[in-house]
């Protein structure tokens, strides 16, 4: 009893502190680093007294709250201090899109994107004007042709950045910006991942700037970054098909970046993603392999045993391949969780605390988040956890044994001998048949059983992190898991020292890309969900556990109803005669849903990030506007209007198109257009044009059906929609019209452009929202879609004097993130939902 009290008396301490950087990560803005001192000083004061009662013999009672209390106190002060740290790394605000020249270190494999690269570079010195400037040290660049913006297009890449390689030291003339991503509900942030990587700035390489990019220094001949470019280098050459050879880099290398968007759909949709990279499975396997070679080499010498026990050897040697391994992948951060958790059962191993398995999980827990505590911030970290431990609850037979153990007792045995062996060649033959038959049945019961676990236990949490899961993702698990992990991943790493060994890897690897095809041609190979209220998704998770735990039936099946809200849950839509907007955050450009109580309209679609079949997911379509309606529990689009052919507005169209049915097409676009080729009905913008949803009523102001015989730009024939509710209140949607056709539409409607909400014309550029427009229309509020720190200079100041000196409320995309207006009600997802890492905090 008292082994189990102290079990217990531990495993608080450690959720005690897991609690406290819990608290860090929910922050809604950084502290002062006196808040954070006063905690650690907190908790230290509250652990030596609980220690010193404890080691008084005092009960309990009287030190282990003080001590949970303690740690906690400790876990907040530190991480909310590590936290502040990392912020005060900022890049002064006055520097921001300024010409700089930089000097440093290229830190990582450079990523080619469509025109040029991407790349991680450490800086060492940085100049403005020949004088010396603070800038981060970590810094995220690309490098492009005829361009300084990621959102535009461009020419082939440089001669100069297609000479780029990990580990040179290179000056750079380049322009910087603070991090920032676009927010919008239930979306990627790109600055939670930003700070993460402890990337305070990111920016572009100056092509036209007085001093050229120039190679300081080739990358030392020992240096880990530059092994890992020759390599990436030579599977590129050696393996002729591109995608394969980037999963190739991937599980070899690390390098994510190389898999196609196309391939990471794919893996995604038949539950396979874990695999694609350089994963805790990954990186565990190799430790325990390592672990076991060591084990039984060093036992056979003598003086190795002499020297140092050869479990001791075994255990270090594991951890320490394992994080060589991790190393050479690029230290990715799930590769140095899986380190730290492998580190941590080694050394308790070794400390000879034999610990349940539950309370080595909570202690590799502490280790992680101590190192890394915004690793709680991760979906991989709550998955491999979890993983580990529903096997854990359920009290499956099929957790493996720890790598250390294994290597201890020399390796697990593969055949045991019957206790009295059959006597002649041909009945031992035989019992050694049977005994290796009945192992593999029961090694693959065992794992039947761990997989059915692992899919049924973690599919409440993947509803709640991704709001999908694949329905065939067992059976492909089941394939893939072994296949990968014991063939496909050995052959490519051993590729890296024999090359010729990557074309098996290769036609492994496209073998079972074809298998995960014919799967994901299934129907219904994935379902999905709306993102589910907090009280729906903790009941889902609660009634997982409850299904996979080892407790009887009649207990089991009260998980059954607590699932159901997270499988549908329920989804708030307008009243008959509401009307719900929401502007998407999308960088530069446009996309606006208007939502009814039974239908929906999606107003433009936002910009296309990139060009090439390699980048066939960088648009917005498909990185904010699908994952945002599928979070909103959208199944279908019953109109699309697409103001006009501008790539900042119709460059997520396709993409929307493929991921959603489309029920009818609304466009100026000319005939023969690409987007005009789908079988939904489609007619052209004509003002004069109404109807009815719900109660909500909606016209085409703009523009006129003359409009499409004359020769004009693109942005003159914008379609104007304005939508009304039944309480009067009015949206105006205006594309891109500049100041002559503001001036057809007010001499034409007058009062009747009067509108409570605009979305501002054309970003807010200086040709357009002239001062007659704005008295005709008269807004409240005025929305402007625009990219952070743009080229174009959107919204132009003279522009936002103009809506300020008319009182008009202004709303900017890139500092509030997606604006939503509800029946009147009005909110930012940056001020809605804030977080410390994120710029632009609320208004007290």
């Amino acid at each position: 009893m008292g082994g189990h009290t102290a079990g217990l008396q531990l495993a608080g301490l450690v959720v005690a502190w897991l609690g406290g950087v819990v608290l860090a990560c929910l922050q809604p803005a950084v502290w002062p680093l006196s808040w954070s001192v006063a905690c650690i000083a907190a908790g230290c004061l509250a652990g030596l007294s609980s220690g010193g009662w404890a080691w008084q013999g005092r009960p309990a009672r009287w030190w282990w709250p003080l001590a949970m209390a303690g740690l906690c106190s400790l876990g907040l002060g530190l991480s909310t201090a590590r936290a502040g740290l990392v912020l005060a790394e900022a890049l002064p605000p006055a520097l921001e899109n300024q010409d700089l020249l930089i000097e440093g270190t290229v830190a990582d494999l450079p990523r080619q994107v469509p025109g040029g690269l991407r790349f991680l570079f450490e800086v060492q010195a940085a100049w403005q004007a020949g004088q010396p400037v603070p800038v981060p040290r970590r810094v995220l660049l690309g490098w492009y042709a005829g361009r300084d913006e990621i959102d535009d297009a461009g020419p082939p890449m440089p001669v100069a950045a297609a000479q780029l390689r990990a580990g040179e030291r290179w000056r750079l003339p380049v322009r910087l910006r603070q991090p920032h991503g676009v927010i919008n509900p239930h979306g990627f942030d790109r600055e939670l991942w930003l700070f993460e990587q402890g990337i305070r700035a990111t920016g572009s390489v100056r092509g036209a700037s007085a001093a050229a990019p120039q190679r300081l220094a080739p990358a030392p001949a020992a240096s880990l970054d530059a092994w890992r470019q020759q390599a990436r280098d030579a599977l590129l050459q050696e393996v002729p098909d591109a995608r394969i050879a980037g999963v190739l880099a991937a599980l070899a290398l690390g390098d994510q970046a190389a898999i196609d968007a196309g391939d990471w759909r794919l893996f995604r949709d038949t539950g396979v993603a874990h695999l694609m990279s350089i994963s805790g499975l990954h990186v565990t396997m190799l430790a325990w392999l390592a672990a076991v070679v060591i084990g039984r080499l060093w036992r056979r010498s003598a003086r190795a045993v002499a020297l140092c026990a050869a479990p001791l050897a075994a255990r270090c040697g594991g951890v320490a391949v394992a994080a060589a391994y991790a190393a050479f992948a690029g230290w990715g951060v799930p590769a140095q969780r899986t380190v730290w958790m492998l580190a941590t059962a080694a050394a308790l191993a070794q400390a000879g605390l034999r610990w349940p398995a539950p309370l080595v999980l909570l202690a590799a827990a502490a280790v992680v988040t101590a190192l890394d505590p915004w690793a709680l911030l991760q979906p991989g970290f709550w998955l491999s956890f979890v993983a580990v431990g529903l096997l854990m609850a359920s009290g499956s037979a099929a957790l493996p044994q720890r790598p250390e153990e294994a290597a201890a007792d020399g390796g697990p045995d593969l055949m045991p001998l019957p206790a009295d062996p059959p006597q002649g060649a041909w009945p031992r033959v035989r019992a050694a048949a049977v005994g290796l038959w009945r192992q593999a049945c029961q090694a693959s019961s065992g794992l039947l059983r761990a997989q059915a676990l692992a899919t049924l236990g973690l599919a409440p949490l993947t509803l709640v992190i991704f709001q999908q899961i694949s329905l065939v993702g067992f059976v492909a698990n089941l394939l893939a898991i072994p296949w990968v992990t014991l063939v496909v991943t050995p052959l490519a790493l051993a590729g890296l020292l024999l090359p010729p060994l990557w074309l098996l890897a290769a036609a492994a690897m496209q073998g079972l890309a074809w298998l995960l095809q014919a799967l994901q041609g299934w129907p219904g190979a994935v379902f999905t969900v709306a993102a589910a209220p907090a009280w729906a998704q903790a009941a889902g998770l609660a009634g997982g556990l409850l299904l996979v735990m080892r407790l009887p039936w009649r207990l089991r099946v009260l998980g059954l109803p607590l699932v159901l809200p997270l499988l549908w849950p329920p989804q708030q839509r307008p009243a008959e005669g509401g009307l719900e907007v929401v502007a998407a955050d999308i960088g530069q450009g446009t996309a606006v849903l208007v939502r009814t109580r039974r239908h929906l309209l999606v107003f433009d679609t936002g910009p296309s990030y990139g060009t090439g079949p390699a980048q066939s997911d960088n648009d917005a379509g498909a990185r904010v506007l699908l994952p945002l309606l599928q979070a909103r529990g959208e199944r279908r689009i019953d109109l699309l209007v697409l103001s006009h052919r501008d790539s900042d507005h119709v460059g997520g169209a396709a993409s929307l198109m493929a991921g959603l049915p489309v029920a009818a097409l609304l466009s100026s676009l000319e005939d023969g257009h690409p987007l005009l080729a789908g079988p939904q009905p489609q007619q052209r913008c004509t003002a004069g044009q109404h109807w009815t949803w719900d109660g909500v009523q909606f016209e085409v102001l703009h523009p006129s059906a003359e409009s499409y015989g004359l020769a004009l730009k693109s942005n003159a024939r914008s379609c104007v929609l304005q939508v009304v509710d039944a309480a009067g209140r009015s949206l105006l949607l205006t594309g891109d019209i500049e100041a002559a056709q503001e001036a057809q539409l007010v001499a034409r409607l007058g009062p009747r452009l009067r509108s409570q909400v605009l979305v501002v014309p054309h970003h807010g550029s200086r040709t357009s929202s002239t001062p007659a427009w704005l008295q005709a229309v008269a807004p409240q509020v005025a929305v402007v879609q625009a990219g952070y720190l743009n080229r174009f200079g959107h919204p132009h100041p003279a522009v936002l004097a103009r809506y300020t000196d008319a009182g008009i409320a202004l709303v900017r995309s890139d500092t509030c993130g997606a604006w939503t207006w509800r029946d009147g009600a009005m909110s930012c997802e940056r001020q809605s939902s804030p977080q410390f890492w994120r710029r632009f905090p609320p208004s007290p």
